[in-house]
């Protein structure tokens, strides 16, 4: 799980590369969630798909803390897989 930092009055997106993962399969949905679901916390603001990506816009997050952003998709085969990343929120 790769981490990255944030600032808690950054709107920033991030994105994940399917392309490694599809085996000539393609991305017909996507979902993001966030964990812990808490005042104040990381939002997702805005989210996208493509064929061999998915992106998202987080906003907020209480500095020190540490949230959980997962992406689950749906396949052209109906397959389902996800992926998460970790975000630290830290002034800077």
């Amino acid at each position: 799980m790769n981490l990255y930092l944030k600032d808690p009055q950054a709107r920033i997106d991030h994105e994940i590369d399917w392309s490694a993962y599809l085996a000539g399969q393609h991305v017909t949905g996507s979902l993001w969630h966030v964990s812990p679901v808490e005042a104040g916390g990381v939002v997702v603001e805005a989210d996208a798909f493509e064929e061999l990506r998915t992106s998202v816009r987080l906003s907020g997050g209480a500095a020190g803390r540490l949230y959980a952003v997962t992406n689950r998709v749906t396949l052209s085969d109906g397959q389902e897989d996800e992926r998460s990343v970790q975000i630290r929120v830290e002034e800077r």
